[in-house]
């Protein structure tokens, strides 16, 4: 009787399996219409297929500088559950910047369901890692020789967990927008990498941003500062 009962919970336990993998991974199909929602509309940049590592592509946005002489490129990754076209932050990033001489790329992330919150994300935070190098392999065929990492909200969590889990060698520079931003009583599951990180760092944060954007900006100064990794470096 005993034997049979653990029987039936391994059962279980291997039924369960593929529904736990689902939710583990993002939502391509909401992927899709996102990029179909807004590919016919960008103005200004090339949209580009590029690899995610699994055989299947993600959307890309390749800005150039009019600049004689290129400063670089700057990977832009956006915020949890938007677009590499986002109106109030990533778009007049990868426009603007271009007018300071520095190319652009901002690429999609992985999504998940409209109300997913931060802890659903953890999981799926990986899934960014061959998207980021994927983004810096286009720009290094491109000819950009320096490369800065420019990461918000969202993006700058898995931005920190490729940090933390691959290393900052094939960067030069990283700029976190609202580092630290997580939901109601979802706390950070990782502390931030910037102690281990010998490139410049920049944090940037808004006044009225998320409480524990603000209560982390101590912690992060000193990480920051403990990694020697001062802006006036450049």
């Amino acid at each position: 009787m005993q034997g049979s009962v653990k029987l039936r919970l391994l059962c279980g336990f291997f039924l369960l399996l593929p529904s736990i993998t689902i939710m583990a991974a993002s939502d391509l199909e909401r992927e899709q219409r996102l990029e179909d929602e807004i590919v016919d509309a960008i103005l200004d940049g090339d949209p580009l297929d590029l690899p995610r590592g699994d055989g299947g592509d993600f959307l890309g946005i390749y800005t150039e500088t009019d600049a004689d002489e290129p400063k670089g490129a700057v990977i832009i990754l956006h915020g949890r559950g938007y677009h590499p076209d986002w109106a109030y932050t990533v778009q007049p990033l990868r426009v603007g910047l271009i007018d300071y001489g520095w190319n652009t790329l901002s690429i999609q992330l992985p999504v998940l369901k409209k109300e997913a919150k931060y802890f659903d994300y953890v999981p799926i935070f990986p899934e960014a890692y061959p998207r980021i190098e994927s983004a810096i392999s286009y720009l290094k065929e491109q000819g950009n020789e320096q490369i800065v990492l420019i990461a918000h909200s969202c993006g700058a969590h898995m931005a920190n967990f490729w940090l933390d889990d691959v290393g900052h060698e094939n960067i030069d520079a990283y700029v976190g927008l609202g580092m630290g931003a997580t939901d109601y009583q979802q706390p950070m599951v990782r502390d931030f990498p910037l102690d281990k990180l010998k490139i410049p760092v920049l944090d940037l944060y808004g006044e009225h941003d998320y409480p524990a954007v603000h209560r982390y900006a101590p912690l992060r100064k000193m990480m920051i500062e403990a990694g020697g990794n001062w802006l006036d470096t450049l």
